[in-house]
């Protein structure tokens, strides 16, 4: 007996793979990443505007969706705007709409993601702890 298949908002099954974007022909054939090969480590690089920050968030979101924590260094906050729901009536909503009819999103909607900001200096939110000192590291410490 299968009880059931969890699929995600793409139609993928959620045990299975995470959307990551559109590629091929003019970026319209659905991506996705399967989650069995997402315990590798993983490099998102381009030059500027090529949509590493869109990729990352894009990630990020899948991978939350499906149960998995992501930890994410944003030393520009390019990618806090993850914790805020967008709004149809927003700016850019109808170039938004376009671009996830022509990447195979089939159910767009706009929804926050659970956030966590951390701290390094405590000012805040949440503190990181961190090690500084010649003493630390590998070979050193107490």
């Amino acid at each position: 007996d299968v009880c059931c298949i969890r699929v995600d908002r793409h139609g993928s099954k959620m045990d299975e793979n995470i959307f990551i974007g559109g590629g091929g022909v003019d970026y319209s054939e659905p991506q996705y990443l399967s989650l069995k090969y997402a315990n590798r480590h993983g490099l998102v690089a381009g030059a500027t505007g090529t949509g590493k920050t869109v990729t990352l968030q894009t990630m990020a979101e899948e991978f939350s969706a499906t149960g998995v924590p992501v930890f994410m260094a944003d030393v520009k906050s390019d990618l806090a705007g993850l914790a805020l729901s967008g709004r149809a009536d927003a700016k850019l909503h109808d170039a938004f709409q376009s671009r996830a009819k022509t990447i195979g999103f089939t159910e767009y909607s706009y929804y926050a993601a659970p956030v966590v900001f951390w701290d390094i200096f405590g000012k805040w939110t949440f503190v990181i702890f961190t090690f500084a000192g010649s003493n630390r590291g590998p070979g050193g410490g107490d």
